[in-house]
């Protein structure tokens, strides 16, 4: 029953970076795997990073693989995605998404980059990359 909410997002030129944060309440944190997830007006929302319980796994998207870095800070309830030559196709809505266990239909997750295993949602962050 975890809440979540996403902030850091704003307007940044070609290969600039930026950080987003998103901060839970609720629940205990360290029970979720962590995610981020980004939409465009008339597309789907898309998978950009996970990252584990204890924060030993992190997986990631094509696009932003080796740009974007997801990290986590369990003893302040944070996650963040640190983002670093950013494009103009990186330019969407990002949303903070927290993973608990299976539901009861469910023996075990799937993939972390499934968004309808992740069953709590932040209200989202746009970031704009210019050009």
């Amino acid at each position: 029953h975890v809440q979540l909410q996403a902030s850091g997002g704003g307007f940044v030129q070609t290969g600039g970076s930026l950080r987003l944060s998103c901060a839970a309440s609720g629940g205990t944190f360290s029970d979720y795997d962590m995610g981020w997830f980004r939409q465009t007006p008339g597309s789907e929302r898309d998978f950009v990073a996970a990252i584990s319980r204890s924060g030993g796994n992190s997986y990631y998207s094509h696009p932003v693989k080796g740009r974007f870095t997801i990290s986590r800070d369990n003893a302040k309830n944070t996650v963040s995605l640190i983002m670093n030559n950013l494009d103009p196709t990186d330019t969407a809505v990002y949303y903070c998404a927290a993973r608990g266990p299976p539901t009861s239909g469910s023996y075990q997750h799937l993939g972390f980059g499934l968004k309808n295993e992740y069953g709590y949602w932040g209200q989202g962050t746009l970031v704009t990359v210019s050009s």
